[in-house]
């Protein structure tokens, strides 16, 4: 096969390489609220926006799906849930094998201190609720890289 290496050129091998390669798996965001109808909202608003969602109802579900999905890049989560609350879901993720996954913080209410506390964890952001959509999508599509 090495008489016919000449035949492409290596602009020409190079296109053929872009063309043929595999697309890379879009990400996935993960919506955490053990309240449903919030949970399902926000992904409603960021599929429309053409992000890929899945979401779950609490931290165990979420560590469930993070520990089977790799496509998750990104998880949003509420802090007030029950019987885990958030705060102890991004602990558990941090020291798991999805410690990677890039995490944004909405909450209705909380303290100083507990804000202190998340932002040590390595979050993305801390977003009070009402959540400011726009600045939202704006921090997704940034820490997915998607235009």
């Amino acid at each position: 096969m090495a008489e016919h290496d000449d035949i492409l050129s290596d602009a020409e091998r190079e296109a053929l390489a872009v063309v043929s390669a595999p697309t890379p798996p879009r990400p996935v965001v993960l919506v955490v609220d053990d309240n449903p109808v919030n949970s399902e909202a926000l992904s409603l608003y960021l599929k429309s926006r053409g992000i890929d969602c899945m979401t779950a109802d609490g931290a165990e579900e979420a560590l469930f799906k993070l520990h089977y999905e790799p496509r998750i890049a990104l998880m949003i989560t509420d802090l007030r849930m029950l019987p885990v609350d958030g705060l102890e879901l991004i602990r558990k993720v941090r020291e798991s094998d999805c410690a990677q996954v890039s995490i944004i913080v909405v909450s209705g209410d909380t303290d100083v201190k507990e804000a202190v506390d998340v932002m040590h964890l390595g979050v993305l952001d801390f977003l009070l609720k009402p959540v400011d959509l726009g600045k939202l999508l704006e921090l997704v599509k940034t820490e997915l890289r998607l235009d």
